[in-house]
């Protein structure tokens, strides 16, 4: 059985003292810091038991907030999806890159302009 294609979002912010207690106030959960290399990331409050995907609040250099959203895409390897982008007619943002204890992601930009991105634990 093959799984759903969603499997986290990130929200970018500028300022992230001020979207943390934003997004506190009006769904009234907790944010939790990460420790992820060349980016601040809190996540949003989820158990994996339950249904729906889990996201974060991300302030990273070189991606604007003002309405960027991003799905992520799971993959085996992400660099495999990445390959094939380019030759779709879209381009690559950031090559595929550590993200610390959870795995690897890669940013890209479809045909239309829009950010997504793909992650793997390889």
């Amino acid at each position: 059985m093959q799984e759903n294609p969603a499997r986290w979002f990130e929200i970018y912010v500028q300022d992230m003292a001020r979207a943390c207690a934003f997004y506190e106030a009006v769904l009234r959960r907790k944010l939790e810091k990460l420790d992820t290399p060349d980016m601040e990331y809190w996540t949003f409050s989820m158990n994996p038991e339950h249904p729906g995907i889990g996201g974060a609040l991300v302030k990273m250099p070189g991606v604007p907030s003002g309405g960027s959203t991003l799905v992520y895409f799971g993959c085996e390897d992400c660099a495999v999806e990445a390959a094939r982008v380019v030759p779709a007619g879209g381009r690559i943002h950031k090559e595929k890159m550590s993200i610390g204890q959870h795995g690897h992601i890669a940013l890209a930009v479809d045909t239309e302009g829009n950010m997504f991105g793909l992650h793997s634990m390889a």
